[in-house]
C-alpha cells in the first residue's frame, strides 16, 4: 500500500510539472537591423510590440504582455539604440549603465535601489547588466514601484541596451535582490550582435545560424 502511494505521488509530480511547463510562454528568437548592427535575444511569447520609433540617432522598441498597453503595464521589453555611441570619449557599458540608473534615481531619489551584475560579454560584445528600482514613482495611472533588469552593449559603432521592467505595488524597497531577474536574463539569452549581411532579410539566417 505505502509503494502505491508512492508511485501514484510520483506520478502526480510528474503531471503537474508536465502541467506547469505546458502553460510557460515560449520564446522567440527576436533579431532586428538598429542601426548598424542586428540585435538578436528570446523574447517569451506572451509580450507583443506596442511601440517603435526612430528619431535620429535614437531607436526604441517597447513590447509588453498580451492585453496590456504601453500606458497600463505589468512587464515591459525595451530595446534601445544609440547610434555613434562608441565615438563618444568615456563611453563604456558600465558607464552608459550609470547614465541610466541616474535617470531612473531621479524619478525616485528617496526609494531608489540598484544591484550591478558586473561587466559580461554577449558574443564577442562587451555589456554590463544591473537591476535598478523605484520603490514609488508617479508615472503611470497610479503610484507604483517599478524595477528592470538593464543591460547595456557596446556594438561595433553603437551602443544598445535590453531592459526587463516590471512594475508592482509601492514600497520602501525595490526588489533589486530577487532572484526572477537572474532568471529572466538567462530568458532573454542567448544575446548577441550580429553583423548586417548585404541584401539578407528576415529571419536574417545569418545570425540564426550564428545563435
Amino acid at each position: 500500500m505505502r509503494a502505491t502511494t508512492t508511485t501514484a505521488i510520483w506520478a502526480a509530480s510528474l503531471l503537474l510539472a508536465a502541467a506547469a511547463e505546458a502553460q510557460a510562454p515560449q520564446s522567440v528568437r527576436v533579431i532586428s537591423p538598429i542601426f548598424g548592427q542586428l540585435v538578436s535575444f528570446a523574447m517569451p511569447s506572451n509580450f507583443t510590440v506596442v511601440f517603435e520609433n526612430t528619431k535620429g540617432g535614437h531607436y526604441i522598441r517597447e513590447a509588453v504582455l498580451q492585453g496590456e498597453t504601453p500606458e497600463r503595464w505589468t512587464q515591459m521589453i525595451t530595446v534601445t539604440g544609440e547610434k555613434g555611441m562608441t565615438l563618444t570619449p568615456g563611453a563604456s557599458p558600465q558607464m552608459f549603465a550609470s547614465t541610466i540608473a541616474g535617470g531612473f534615481k531621479s524619478a525616485c531619489p528617496d526609494s531608489f535601489a540598484a544591484r550591478p551584475l558586473g561587466e559580461k560579454t554577449f558574443g564577442r560584445f562587451e555589456g554590463f547588466v544591473a537591476v535598478i528600482g523605484c520603490g514609488r514613482i508617479d508615472s503611470g495611472p497610479t503610484r507604483h514601484s517599478e524595477t528592470a533588469l538593464l543591460i547595456t552593449l557596446k556594438g561595433a559603432t553603437d551602443y544598445y541596451t535590453i531592459q526587463w521592467a516590471e512594475r508592482g505595488p509601492e514600497s520602501d524597497d525595490p526588489q533589486v535582490n530577487d532572484v526572477s531577474w537572474d532568471a529572466r536574463l538567462r530568458d532573454l539569452g542567448p544575446i548577441d550582435l550580429c553583423p548586417i549581411m548585404p541584401g539578407e532579410a528576415a529571419p536574417y539566417p545569418s545570425c540564426v545560424n550564428r545563435s
